[in-house]
């Protein structure tokens, strides 16, 4: 026998099945918010004291980084003002020119801001990491992985920016510089991180990745050579010529600009070429780098003149050869020579014997 509930009587039933899974009472939200106002309250102190670190790591780190900047930055404007003042004295000349120097201190002033950005920023992201007890074991080895990852991918990158840091750093050469690089020879116009700029003889720019540079000639630093060849008569007397080339090296070495730019006297080395109508006078200078080119014209100048009121008279132009007029081609000289067989009714021709036919088979 089976009882079955009336409507009347379930009614109850399905009104107070929904308060066993609705919202809590009233006690139990009161219980619920108590708790969580005591664990607000007893972590705020701990929330206050991470904020506060936090905020002063950040402000610390923002003011060094502005301090550190700003003073490399005042450090690098002095040394260019310090270059600009000594360029137009007699001690400049001996130094490297403005330009050379700005962008040289430009290029190590930057590499310096940044690597003082990255060191201080990146010290402060640690700092506040730990301080937000973040475990920073995997971090920092995820980090030196990626690490590795892309110093193995970027490696020509970084191949040149570490190669034009130390090229700088170690002067080896710089703007205005005639330098021989084995890939381009030229003035350097440019000095990078990652790509020097040359000035070819042609006027072609070559960039040149700093990582690829072997080698480097720099004609500009040190001292030049100017070398000047004076081709005279072989009937001149000598001796007069080698007093006057010094004569006129003397005078050359107190004018204005030429007693900057030489630094030693000029001097005559003697013979270099003896022939049978001509001599030719080697004359040398130790000059200012980057300026023989200059020294050397003025040098030719100046002993041109010295030997024309000397009386001195260098070896004349050798004429040029005059070529002799192409001969006609012989026309006959593709023909053969005639042949007696050419003829049929020649001996030769008569006397020769037919070749036989050949017989037919089957015969």
């Amino acid at each position: 026998m089976f009882w079955s509930a009336s409507p009347v009587a379930t009614a109850p039933l399905r009104a107070a099945a929904p308060d066993s899974t609705g919202p809590t009472s009233l006690d139990e939200a009161t219980q619920k918010a108590t708790n969580a106002a005591g664990w607000v309250q007893e972590n705020w102190g701990t929330w206050l004291t991470s904020g506060l670190q936090i905020l002063l790591i950040i402000v610390i780190a923002v003011v060094l980084r502005h301090v550190i900047r700003r003073t490399i930055t005042k450090f690098i404007e002095r040394m260019n003002r310090t270059a600009a003042a000594a360029q137009g004295t007699a001690l400049g000349g001996l130094l490297a020119n403005a330009e050379r120097r700005r962008q040289r201190s430009e290029a190590i002033g930057s590499v310096l801001r940044s690597v003082a950005s990255f060191v201080i920023m990146g010290t402060a992201a640690l700092t506040v990491l730990s301080v937000l007890q973040i475990n920073l074991a995997p971090l920092l080895a995820s980090a030196g992985v990626a690490g590795v990852a892309i110093g193995f991918g970027a490696r020509n990158l970084v191949t040149d920016f570490l190669s034009g840091v130390f090229m700088i750093l170690e002067d080896q050469y710089g703007v205005g510089d005639e330098i021989d690089a084995g890939v381009a020879t030229g003035t350097v116009i440019e000095v990078g991180l990652r790509v020097t700029k040359l000035r070819g003889p042609n006027g072609a720019i070559w960039y040149i990745r700093n990582g690829e540079v072997k080698r480097i000639g720099n004609l500009s630093q040190g001292w030049s050579t100017a070398s000047v060849d004076v081709v005279l008569a072989a009937d001149q007397d000598l001796e007069r010529a080698r007093d006057t080339i010094t004569a006129a090296g003397e005078e050359m070495s107190k004018a204005e600009p030429w007693n900057e730019r030489l630094w030693e006297p000029v001097e005559v080395l003697g013979l270099s070429e003896v022939h049978l109508d001509q001599v030719t006078l080697s004359v040398s200078a130790k000059t200012m780098p980057g300026k023989a080119l200059g020294v050397e014209r003025e040098l030719r100048w100046r002993i041109k003149r010295a030997l024309d009121a000397a009386g001195v008279h260098l070896a004349p132009r050798p004429a040029p050869e005059e070529e002799e007029p192409a001969t006609p081609a012989d026309p006959t000289a593709a023909m053969g020579a005639p042949s007696a067989l050419n003829n049929p009714t020649s001996a030769q021709s008569l006397a020769t014997d037919p070749i036989a036919a050949p017989p037919k088979l089957g015969k």
